[in-house]
């Protein structure tokens, strides 16, 4: 393994101003896009062209921004509750995922992105961890390839154990030793060994070789890996990939203010607790905005409710005027003006709170969520309750200790100093950049190869 601070490190590579042409191809929920649309513009500041692939919902967003973006698939509805829900399922909901929703369309999207890939002229590709199609693609034309991650839930490391949705408390076994992560890691394996059968029939068929399994090593790129979260979620592990840049969160949550309405009330009383699910979960809510409500009015404090779209989020009960319900807030102008936040514990809603430099209650549901909110709580910022335990009762014994144990506070301050410390975006801008350019001045730097 070979933790880097910056991609100077390989292969004596330095910094270069060669203007380049650079693909990032992503999938997901805004948490997934809004990283990469902040690297994108970083990149754009140095003079470099930045394309986005990624699904057309995102498209708008994208050039709004002014990025240039073209649709790669899966095509992807964030109103669709009954496959959001389907997906949240901390069982069975990355199965579904990767097996239900993202590989069978591989053969489409690795098509679709080919052709993006050529419409842009790109020098480098950039990747997200469930974009399968790119991995394959850049192997097919020996184009450089960035893989990055959001979360350290993705390096899967038997020394820093993650917590898996189907059981997440099992984590807490990890002071057994890495021995015992890595037979968590090998039973990771092997729950998903049948997952991938569409990724090396596409391999073979194109003339590759298997190579690695795509969910675990195989994700990872031989040039340069982004870790694009802080160094307080986790440090580096022997058994990361080689080339990893640990960058810092890349900060990106749009240009629009807080509306008036919400303005008013935060002007109008004491910083209120903010309760949101994200831009995914929030799908498959439940009865979580009923309880929050009835533990915000239990324990007599203001509250915010980011509701999304979903009429059926708003509680049913008689919600009184210390309380506001909206469908969103940019995260990064509203959270440091809670007393509290309670979220899913999303990489990039759990980034924004602890940049806030609030205390937090997170209720993970799937993926990568309940490994964040074991390493935010771990921290000592934060508090986790899960979904199937999530009532008004115990949501507003939570919050009163969070609220009146001012240590909470005072951790989540000095976390926040040293994550606003970070510039991810600027730092993943300049790696990718140095790649990028040395593509464009030689073939000596190190290509993913067939094997890889």
């Amino acid at each position: 393994m070979s933790s880097i601070s910056g991609i100077s490190g390989i292969n004596g590579l330095g910094p270069t101003s060669r203007t380049c042409r650079i693909l990032i191809n992503s999938w997901g929920s805004f948490g997934d896009v809004y990283p990469y649309i902040g690297i994108g513009k970083a990149l754009q500041a140095r003079g470099h062209h930045v394309t986005l692939a990624l699904p057309r919902y995102y498209v708008p967003t994208v050039e709004k921004e002014g990025l240039a973006a073209q649709a790669v698939g899966p095509d992807i509805d964030p109103n669709d509750r009954e496959r959001i829900a389907a997906v949240m399922d901390p069982a069975k909901g990355s199965e579904r995922l990767i097996r239900g929703w993202v590989l069978p369309a591989l053969r489409q999207t690795y098509e679709e992105l080919r052709e993006a890939v050529e419409s842009a002229g790109a020098d480098v590709l950039v990747t997200h961890p469930a974009t399968f199609a790119a991995p394959v693609l850049a192997a097919q034309l020996e184009l450089p390839w960035i893989a990055t991650v959001l979360a350290p839930m993705s390096f899967f490391s038997a020394t820093d154990m993650p917590a898996m949705p189907p059981a997440p408390r099992l984590v807490h076994l990890r002071r057994l030793g890495p021995w015992f992560g890595r037979l968590m890691v090998k039973g990771a394996r092997h729950a998903t060994r049948d997952w991938c059968e569409p990724i090396y029939r596409l391999r073979e068929d194109l003339g590759l070789p298997r190579g690695g399994n795509p969910l675990f090593e195989g994700q990872f790129s031989p040039t340069l890996n982004l870790a694009l979260f802080s160094r307080v979620m986790a440090a580096p592990q022997p058994d990361w990939p080689a080339h990893v840049n640990e960058t810092g969160f890349v900060f990106y949550n749009g240009p629009d203010p807080l509306s008036a309405e919400l303005e008013a009330f935060l002007a109008a009383g004491a910083p209120p607790v903010v309760f949101t699910l994200g831009t995914s979960a929030v799908g498959a809510a439940g009865t979580f905005y009923e309880e929050s409500a009835a533990a915000a009015a239990k324990l007599g404090v203001r509250a915010v409710l980011l509701a999304g779209p979903f009429p059926e989020n708003t509680p049913r009960r008689t919600v009184s005027r210390d309380i506001l319900i909206v469908d969103r807030a940019p995260h990064q102008l509203l959270f440091p003006r809670a007393a509290a936040i309670v979220h899913q514990g999303g990489i990039g809603t759990t980034a924004q709170a602890l940049r806030s430099g609030r205390p937090a209650i997170v209720v993970p549901h799937s993926h990568d969520q309940p490994d964040n909110a074991f390493r935010v709580t771990s921290l000592g910022v934060a508090r986790t309750i899960f979904p199937s335990a999530y009532r008004a009762s115990r949501v507003a014994r939570e919050l009163s200790r969070l609220l009146d144990d001012t240590g909470y506070t005072a951790r989540a301050a000095t976390v926040a100093e040293s994550v606003r410390a970070e510039n991810g975006a600027e730092a993943a801008a300049d790696a990718i950049a140095q790649v990028a350019s040395a593509s464009t001045a030689s073939d000596s730097y190190l290509l993913p190869n067939a094997s890889a």
